[in-house]
């Protein structure tokens, strides 16, 4: 016990304050323990801002493809050749073959 009053009296009046032990044990919890520590929403945060990242990849998709299906609609021959390309559709009297190249 005296060892503790010997350390009290040289620590700094703030710092034995009850008000700044309070206000540590506080940053403590959360910055390491509380479910919405410091730490969380900074993940949180880089999380958010990946998803918004592939939000706007995949809307810029969507709209390239609505822009192709349109184009696909109003073109007959065009409309065959993305199905002889994407699908590998043929004619009857015709032979396909597919080349691919192995890394």
């Amino acid at each position: 016990m005296k060892k503790l009053k010997k350390l009290g009296k040289k620590l700094n009046p703030y710092i034995r304050s009850k008000y700044a032990v309070t206000l540590l044990a506080f940053l403590v919890w959360m910055t390491f323990f509380d479910e919405n520590s410091f730490i969380s929403t900074i993940k949180n945060q880089l999380k958010l801002a990946e998803m918004e990242n592939e939000r706007d990849h995949y809307l810029k998709e969507i709209s390239e493809s609505t822009a192709d299906l349109k184009l696909l609609q109003n073109n007959k021959e065009l409309l065959e050749k993305f199905a002889r390309e994407k699908y590998l559709m043929k004619k009857d009297n015709e032979d396909i073959f597919v080349f691919s190249v192995e890394d």
